[in-house]
């Protein structure tokens, strides 16, 4: 069972029938100051007669970002770095019991935050009013602080400049079997990323099939990408739940035949720390990439709402966020701008990444379990 699985019925199994701070309509939970009050300077003076917070993120990064909020505001943040689903599990069992101990949960899986921790009571999510003008509405509600880019990814030192593949349906021709790297779509939630390929632009999959192969795509399956999906299991793909294993296979120097592989941009930074070889598949039709979001949750049920509050508008400055678009996370605040020196050179491709969005997010979340058993009748290994 995936760790979204778990959590969905974890959630129908323990949700509260009225937990802290819900409204009957799913609604936000009131949380601190006002907004009709609020101002950052309040907020601030709030937060400090309010006990220390501790605040989830899926990087170890999270510890040195508590570490600047606590000296900037003199309001005192522990990070800890936890996986998602493990995130989600902590929050409901919390909420359950009545015992707050994570008041912030920056959470990469926003289908499970709006369709069951913020419904349900258990999160709420706030976004600061002084914060519209810089932030796409998209991005509000629920709040949303980064964007985080998966991209098809090419060995430089073997193939030079251009990638191998130009075509997505490449990667399911015979050239390609047992050579393409990606997270097991079993054991994390990249099947959300199929149906956002589905809803957004099944039209694209069905181009592209054209383009490559001179003939309309004839599929006994629903949608392109279903079958695109279907001939990837079947072409024995490599999986694995870590992106840091996908990013060996492809980028490590000395290989002779490498991996194609779907990982993080974060993992390129291994170009400047271990010598790796990793090149963006630029041009790849119809997506080189794709990007998921990362909500900032505040927990109902935490004592220190206001602190909790101030450190999640922390995370839409250049402060608060930096250190992470230093690896290829795009912040959702539109003044912050990727780093000149980062090594995916993300941005000179962003216009062929595949965005997530979140008007879909139920869906992705309702067909999650679809996807997985679509996909695991379909994988070769």
């Amino acid at each position: 069972m995936t760790a979204t699985a778990a959590v969905a019925l974890a959630v129908s199994a323990c949700a509260p029938s009225s937990a802290p701070g819900n409204s009957s309509d799913g609604g936000e939970a009131e949380l601190g100051i006002s907004d009709s009050d609020y101002s950052l300077e309040a907020l601030i003076e709030a937060a400090k007669n309010e006990d220390p917070i501790v605040v989830l993120d899926t990087t170890g990064k999270i510890v040195d970002i508590a570490s600047a909020f606590s000296e900037k505001y003199g309001v005192q943040a522990t990070g800890v770095k936890m996986k998602s689903g493990e995130q989600a599990e902590v929050v409901i069992r919390e909420g359950t019991a009545g015992t707050v101990k994570n008041d912030v949960i920056l959470l990469p899986d926003v289908p499970t935050a709006v369709s069951e921790l913020i419904p349900r009571g258990f999160a709420a999510s706030w976004f600061p009013p002084d914060m519209t003008d810089v932030v796409e509405e998209q991005f509000q509600d629920p709040a949303v602080v980064t964007q985080e880019t998966n991209v098809w990814a090419y060995n430089t030192e073997v193939y030079g400049d251009v990638c191998p593949v130009d075509n997505i349906w490449q990667l399911t021709d015979e050239q390609w079997a047992g050579r393409v790297s990606l997270q097991d779509p079993l054991l994390t939630d990249q099947a959300h990323w199929f149906n956002q390929m589905q809803s957004q632009g099944d039209d694209l999959m069905a181009d592209a099939y054209a383009d490559e192969y001179g003939d309309e795509l004839q599929s006994e399956e629903d949608s392109a990408t279903a079958e695109w999906v279907k001939r990837l299991a079947m072409n024995s793909p490599a999986l694995t739940n870590s992106d840091d294993d996908i990013a060996e296979s492809v980028g490590a120097p000395g290989q002779s035949d490498p991996f194609i592989g779907f990982f993080s941009t974060a993992k390129f930074r291994a170009n400047v720390d271990s010598g790796y070889k990793l090149g963006v598949c630029d041009g790849l039709d119809p997506w080189a990439g794709r990007a998921y979001t990362k909500a900032a949750l505040i927990a109902t049920g935490t004592e220190s709402p206001n602190a909790a509050k101030l450190f999640v508008r922390f995370m839409f400055t250049e402060e608060g966020i930096g250190t992470q678009t230093e690896d290829g996370k795009v912040s959702t605040n539109s003044t912050i701008k990727l780093p000149s020196d980062d090594p995916s050179h993300l941005e000179s491709v962003w216009d062929q990444i595949l965005v997530f969005d979140s008007a879909t997010a139920a869906d992705d979340f309702d067909n999650l379990q679809e996807w997985q058993d679509f996909w695991r009748a379909s994988i070769r290994s």
